[in-house]
């Protein structure tokens, strides 16, 4: 090899440190040049180095090694040192030494590739370099290298594996979720809080397309089309749900529309007992209408209200009439209860009969009460009518001469259906049939129940 900077170089061939150089024929001696200055090295390095070459008195430059000795070089001396004319092939071997160094401390800290870019530049830079040195340690230590290069490669393979794979799962995890979002029941789902989901699902589909590892283009495909075929179902059901909410909410509005219309057609009538059950019947419409937005109800509810405040307004007005007008009825009416009740507790069934009909009929000509006084008048009035009938019961059971004839007849019969209806009962449990057994067993009791009273009579 020539070296073309301030020196000329060759290559001859290597033989043996112990034997003696071959001369190198006169017509490729390269000429002599003056050498730059070398730069300052690490001394022991340096003394290391030039250990492996030597300078004979023509300035040629010899490099030693197992194979024997070869010209790298050729120095003009010029009355120098000779250790001077190593200098400059020392220091290139140093920098040679100084660049495997480097590779082999960024081995596991630069990719793979660019480790072997640069082993293979070193590799050719080996081959017959220029230099002084213990070359053949560094051609050791370049393949040492490229050994924990492929060790590092096939480490970085698998790690690149595995990132993938994580990458593929963290992938398929944000599909996997955005895809239970989109198969909710939509008649169940809070539309809101799920399209905020997905939007954060799609951030984090993208978050992890920057940050994670790289996968293959075409799983990246399918997983991004499941996503993206995810989100649109979403949209799909939430552009249905509303759309069906929508035309319900229209449909809702429209019924009760109808039941306003008619009760503002019927707010002013003064049938008031046929139109208040109207009504209590739109009423019922309207809970069985449905709802629709706040708003629209609270608006439609106003409309309503006002017709039924309007007519029920209008019949209490009347009602109040009607009971101002009748306060005088109500007061003739008490003065009759309290002389009826002079009639209780009852002594003279008779006497008292004939007094609480003409009563009666004094208290029918007096007419109608206020409505608020009707329980309180005709309640207790019904209340002394009951206790005359009562009396004149227990008096007639005391005195009836068959009461005890009757008494064993009626007792008799209920004895002899009882009877048939024990074996009915028998029957129908043979059978199994539930109906009649459940049916005999409520008629059993029933007439058992009135023997028992007949009995006790």
């Amino acid at each position: 090899m020539t070296e073309s900077t301030n020196e000329t170089t060759q290559t001859p061939a290597e033989v043996p440190a112990s034997a003696t150089a071959k001369p190198v024929p006169p017509t490729i001696r390269p000429k002599p040049q003056v050498a730059a200055p070398v730069p300052e090295v690490d001394d022991a390095a340096a003394a290391e180095a030039a250990k492996w070459g030597r300078v004979d008195d023509d300035g040629n430059v010899w490099l030693r090694s197992s194979d024997g000795e070869r010209i790298v070089g050729q120095y003009a001396i010029d009355g120098s040192d000779k250790h001077d004319a190593l200098g400059l092939y020392v220091r290139r071997y140093l920098d040679l030494e100084n660049e495997i160094s480097l590779l082999e401390a960024r081995v596991y800290h630069i990719s793979p590739e660019e480790i072997s870019t640069a082993l293979n530049s070193l590799t050719e830079q080996l081959k017959e370099p220029a230099v002084v040195g213990d070359v053949a340690a560094l051609r050791n230590r370049v393949e040492q290298l490229r050994g924990t290069v492929e060790e590092r490669r096939a480490q970085v393979k698998a790690e690149r594996e595995a990132a993938k794979k994580a990458a593929i799962e963290e992938r398929t995890a944000i599909v996997e979720a955005a895809e239970a979002v989109a198969a909710q029941d939509p008649a169940n789902t809070h539309w809101k809080n799920s399209r905020t989901e997905l939007t954060n699902l799609l951030d984090q589909w993208k978050y992890a397309q920057r940050h994670s590892a790289r996968i293959d283009r075409p799983t990246e495909e399918a997983l991004w089309k499941r996503f993206s075929t995810a989100r649109t179902t979403f949209d799909r059901h939430r552009r249905q749900f509303f759309s069906q909410k929508d035309m319900e909410r229209k449909e809702v509005i429209a019924r009760k529309e109808a039941i306003i219309a008619r009760a503002e057609a019927i707010a002013d009538s003064t049938d008031w007992g046929s139109t208040s059950s109207e009504f209590r019947a739109l009423m019922n419409d309207w809970k069985r209408a449905g709802r629709t937005s706040k708003r629209d109800d609270d608006a439609l509810w106003e409309r309503f209200s006002a017709a039924q405040n309007r007519f029920y307004d209008a019949r209490n007005a009347h009602n109040a009439e009607i009971d101002e007008e009748f306060a005088a009825n109500r007061d003739r009416k008490l003065e009759l209860l309290a002389e009826a009740e002079k009639l209780l507790p009852v002594t003279d069934i008779e006497f008292a009969k004939a007094q609480i009909r003409a009563i009666g009929e004094r208290w029918d000509a007096i007419g109608r009460v206020p409505r608020s006084d009707i329980q309180r008048t005709e309640g207790r009035m019904r209340d002394i009518e009951n206790q005359i009938r009562q009396a004149e019961s227990e008096q007639w059971k005391k005195s009836d001469p068959d009461k005890d004839e009757r008494s064993a007849g009626m007792a008799e019969q209920l004895q002899k259906l009882i009877d048939e209806l024990e074996v009915q009962l028998a029957e129908a449990r043979t059978a199994g049939n539930e109906k009649k057994i459940k049916e005999y067993e409520e008629a059993l009791a029933a007439r058992k129940a009135w023997l028992t009273a007949v009995q006790q009579d």
